[in-house]
């Protein structure tokens, strides 16, 4: 099993002069440690949940940007990037930005958007569901098509693009789409037409990622894709530090599931230093 650090809060103390610092020194940990995965919230305020606009909130692919200067090895995404905040063409060119700048370490991660004070907050538009998920199918295809030898037009019903040009491309010829969400209907279907990997919730445990891999196996099928072509990761709830026995047995739970990325909040006011824990005391645990 490969960990991930998911950085989802930047409300620590004295975080006005010291965010960048801890941001910095956790993402070295990681990076140093053998982690698999750094990555940032895409939001323009924080989460309701996590204390709203008030609390501190980056732009996501800037501080990606600053973590890849920081790093070597490690991969870097933003979980997720909701499909309402950027022009997909512009969306493709940032990704393949970071991808280039850190020698192919870039993740997307790409949802269909849901916080709608965020949105209304800013004046960015926030269509009906039903509509951002038609955009996130057309910004799919438009990313695709941008990382392919096609750099003619995009003809969509909500986007158009006279060229779709990238260059310089992905160090790897693309980069990996990681689908977030795990709504039954729609955004697993899009994990089988266009993801690389899925990334789900463990809220109901592993008998609920077990349901919803059974759902995706399904559209898979359904659109002729090789379930296992998609990498299953997971974001998990709870300090696998101070509770490593319990993280240990669900990984191999998950792991049973096909589960091969785990992503977890430092849930202190020191992430470095927990992230230095994670690594030391749990990664050999899992990671064999």
């Amino acid at each position: 099993m490969d960990l991930g650090i998911h950085y989802a809060t930047f409300t620590h103390p004295e975080w006005q002069t010291t965010l960048a610092d801890r941001i910095a020194a956790t993402a070295k940990v990681a990076d140093e440690g053998g982690l698999s995965l750094f990555t940032v919230m895409d939001h323009y305020f924080q989460m309701e949940m996590s204390g709203g606009p008030a609390e501190p909130m980056l732009e996501g692919y800037t501080t990606l940007g600053f973590a890849a200067a920081l790093t070597e090895r490690i991969d870097l995404g933003l979980y997720v990037t909701g499909v309402t905040y950027r022009h997909p063409g512009l969306l493709a060119k940032i990704v393949t930005t970071l991808d280039v700048l850190s020698r192919g370490r870039a993740w997307l991660g790409i949802g269909a958007a849901w916080y709608d004070r965020e949105h209304a907050g800013l004046g960015v538009p926030f269509p009906p569901v039903a509509e951002r998920f038609e955009r996130l199918e057309e910004t799919l295809q438009i990313c695709r098509q941008m990382w392919s030898d096609d750099d003619g037009p995009f003809e969509g019903a909500h986007y158009r693009l006279a060229e779709t040009i990238c260059v310089p491309p992905p160090v790897r010829g693309r980069v990996p789409v990681v689908i977030g969400g795990s709504g039954e209907r729609k955004t697993l279907r899009l994990v089988a037409r266009y993801g690389d990997a899925c990334n789900l919730f463990t809220g109901e445990g592993p008998d609920g990622v077990a349901h919803k891999l059974d759902v995706l196996r399904r559209h898979c099928d359904d659109a002729g894709r090789d379930y296992d072509e998609i990498r299953k990761t997971i974001l998990w709830f709870g300090d696998p530090v101070a509770e490593s026995e319990r993280f240990v047995r669900e990984m191999d739970q998950y792991a049973a599931l096909g589960v091969t990325l785990t992503s977890m909040m430092p849930p202190t006011d020191d992430p470095a230093g927990w992230a230095g824990a994670l690594v030391e005391q749990v990664l050999p645990r899992v990671s064999g």
